[in-house]
């Protein structure tokens, strides 16, 4: 094999990895998104609604829904309505 195509290989194969590695970091994120939405912590609660923003979907309009019954906090209540209103219009 020539030296340029081995170059090529081990390039490719690290881009690969590279992506495997983001996908699944990605994916323990967003799992800790979900379940950081009923979290004691504000910064956590905040962080799970900048998630699910980028949500646009009925289970995740449903989701705000229940949360809003839940929150107490006035400034986070205010930001899952935001949400919640953008997804009801995306939906509609």
């Amino acid at each position: 094999m020539t030296r340029f195509g081995s170059r090529s290989r081990l390039v490719a194969t690290a881009f690969v990895t590279g992506l495997v590695a983001g996908i699944i970091v990605w994916s323990m994120q967003i799992r800790r998104s979900r379940r950081g939405l009923f979290s004691r912590s504000p910064v956590r609660r905040l962080a799970a609604l900048g998630h699910l923003a980028g949500q646009k979907g009925a289970e995740s309009a449903q989701l705000l829904t229940e949360y809003l019954r839940w929150e107490t906090r006035p400034m986070l209540r205010r930001r899952a309505e935001r949400i919640l209103s953008r997804m009801e219009r995306h939906l509609a």
